[in-house]
């Protein structure tokens, strides 16, 4: 025999189906197939709910929230000291031992250097320009290394079969050999930001109207303004005539010498 819900196989002494579990005498109305039974789904009845439609709103004025009874909106705290007392007064502690005090005065400003004609001087630094003497050492040295490099220059030619001759190209030739050798030892302390051999010796050095030392720039300026002075003479002895002893080439590049001590190497005080 089958069960009629399912339609498995079932036994005679069976009296529950093993398939799905339901008796023989369940009357559940099923649609019997081949093979299978499967059952037949109804709808359930929809109960007709009547709603009744919202009644529109009228446009009006908006009721407040919260009534407003006059009271006062911020809640007074109790004051912590007595009305009657004395404020108190704080006072600085004591800086440990040992602890610097900062200076928190303003910074003055310097004041310009006048010279005795009451003229603002063009040097802004400490430092004093360097003494005539000085100055003429140094120029004298470089000038005679200038001249001992000219008369290599002559025994070079005379070794070369050179002759000579007291003519015009002639000595145009001599003088442009000594203004390139000239050049050429003036322009070797430019390039290389030092000092010549006669400042060296005489024991002075560049520095700016400000007191630092000079830019390439500068040297470059100083070493046009000395050819300068050199071809004029009046660039030179300007420096006698000058209130803080400076030449043109000083001026133009905006340097001057000063001692490299108080004591320089050449002249010591007895």
């Amino acid at each position: 025999m089958s069960c009629r819900y399912c339609g498995s196989r079932m036994e005679q002494a069976e009296h529950r189906c093993g398939r799905c579990g339901r008796t023989l005498d369940d009357t559940l109305s099923t649609l019997a197939l081949r093979g299978a039974a499967v059952p037949k789904l109804r709808a359930a009845p929809r109960a007709a709910a009547v709603s009744a439609a919202p009644a529109p709103i009228k446009p009006g004025p908006q009721s407040r929230l919260f009534q407003d009874d006059g009271a006062p909106k911020v809640i007074p705290f109790p004051a912590r000291r007595r009305p009657d007392a004395k404020p108190r007064v704080r006072h600085p502690r004591p800086a440990p031992e040992g602890q610097g005090n900062l200076d928190f005065r303003p910074v003055q400003k310097a004041k310009q250097k006048t010279l005795s004609t009451t003229v603002d001087a063009v040097i802004h630094c400490d430092d004093e320009v360097a003494a005539r003497v000085h100055r003429l050492i140094a120029a004298a040295f470089d000038a005679a290394i200038v001249v001992i490099g000219f008369g290599l220059f002559l025994l070079l030619f005379h070794l070369a079969g050179g002759l000579f001759t007291p003519n015009r190209t002639t000595l145009l030739a001599f003088a442009g050999a000594l203004a390139v050798i000239a050049g050429g030892y003036g322009a070797l302390p430019v390039i290389a930001g030092t000092e010549t051999l006669g400042r060296r010796v005489a024991g002075i050095r560049l520095v700016t109207f400000r007191g630092f030392p000079p830019y390439r720039k500068q040297r470059l300026l100083r070493f046009l303004g000395a050819w300068l002075s050199n071809c004029i003479v009046v660039g030179l002895a300007w420096s006698l005539w000058d209130e803080e002893s400076l030449t043109w080439q000083d001026h133009i590049s905006g340097t001057f010498p000063t001692a490299l001590a108080y004591r320089t190497r050449v002249f010591h005080q007895s």
